[in-house]
C-alpha cells in the first residue's frame, strides 16, 4: 500500500504532496512501481499535529482521489477520522477507509455500515496532539489484541460485514520503542482472524534504535515490512513502494523455493 500525503507537513518531508497534480503523478507512479493499493491521507497524524478543519481536509483529498479514480482500477483508500469525509470519498470512488481512531467518530460505523467499502480500524491511544506523552502499558501485546478485538466487534455489531474489516496495531501511535518492538515480535498475535496491516515505515522507532532521520529510515523500514511478511501480514503501508516491492518479492521467492524443497524432501 503506497502512502499518498496530501498534506505540507507530515512527518516525512519527501512525501509531502499538496499540489494536486503532483499528487496523481505520484500516485500513478507508485502503481507503476508495483504497489497494489494507495492509501490518501489530507490530515497529518505525526506526534504532536493539530488538525486541519475538515473542509481543508476535503479540498485536499477529493479532487486527487477523483483524478486516481478516473485513471485507475486499483484500490484506494482514504487515511481520515471523519465520517464526513469518508461519506464524500466513498462517493468519490474510495474503496477503503482507513481510520486511525477506530471509528471514534459516531457516524463512522454506520456510514460504513451501508456501504460495500472495506475498513481499516488502527490502534491509537489518545490524539495525535498528545499520543506521545508518557503512553503506558502494562501488557502492550495483550491490551492492543484485546482493544482490536473490541473494535472489529462493535464495527460488525453496528453492520459491517466482519470479512471487509482489516486491523492496524498502530505503530508509533501512543507507543515508546519498547512496545513497538514488542508489539513487531509479534505481529502473528494481534489481528485474531482479521488480516493485519502494518504501517512502520520510516517511524520513529527506527530512529530511536539505530539514530538514523528520517531521511535515512529506509533499510530499517523494509526490515519491518519483511517481519510483517513473515508473520504473514495482509499489506505493509510504505512511502518506497519499489524498494519495499522488490524486498519483498525477493523474500516471496526465498520462501517459496524453501517450502518446495521441504516438500520435495531435500
Amino acid at each position: 500500500m503506497g502512502i499518498l500525503n496530501l498534506t505540507s507537513d507530515s512527518f516525512f518531508p519527501a512525501s509531502r504532496t499538496p499540489d494536486a497534480g503532483a499528487a496523481v503523478a505520484k500516485g500513478l507512479d507508485m502503481l507503476r512501481q508495483g504497489a497494489d493499493a494507495l492509501d490518501l491521507g489530507a490530515v497529518s497524524t505525526r506526534p504532536g499535529s493539530e488538525p486541519v478543519p475538515e473542509d481543508v481536509e476535503q479540498a485536499r483529498l477529493l479532487p486527487v482521489l477523483a483524478a486516481l479514480r478516473a485513471q485507475t482500477e486499483a484500490p484506494l483508500s482514504v487515511d481520515t477520522f471523519r465520517a464526513a469525509t469518508a461519506r464524500l470519498a466513498l462517493d468519490a470512488g474510495a474503496d477503503a477507509v482507513n481510520d486511525v481512531t477506530a471509528g471514534r467518530d459516531p457516524q463512522m460505523f454506520p456510514l460504513l455500515a451501508g456501504r460495500n467499502g472495506g475498513l481499516i480500524l488502527m490502534h491509537m491511544r489518545g490524539e495525535p496532539r498528545t499520543m506521545q506523552v508518557e503512553p503506558r502499558y502494562d501488557d502492550v501485546v495483550g491490551e492492543v489484541t484485546a482493544w482490536l478485538a473490541e473494535r472489529v466487534a462493535r464495527a460488525v455489531a453496528a453492520g459491517i460485514a466482519r470479512q471487509r474489516i482489516v486491523v492496524d496495531p498502530g505503530i508509533g501511535f501512543g507507543k515508546r520503542l519498547e512496545h513497538n518492538l514488542a508489539l513487531l515480535g509479534s505481529l502473528d498475535r494481534l489481528g485474531g482472524d482479521r488480516p493485519l496491516l502494518l504501517g512502520a515505515s520510516r517511524k520513529s522507532f527506527i530512529g530511536d534504535l539505530t539514530g538514523a532521520a528520517v531521511a535515512d529510515r529506509l533499510d530499517g523500514s523494509l526490515a519491518a515490512s519483511a517481519v510483517a511478511q513473515r508473520c504473514g501480514a495482509f499489506a505493509v503501508r510504505v512511502h518506497d513502494v519499489a524498494e519495499s516491492v522488490q524486498c519483498l518479492d525477493v523474500l516471496a521467492a526465498i520462501a517459496a523455493a524453501r517450502d518446495g524443497a521441504r516438500r520435495a524432501g531435500v
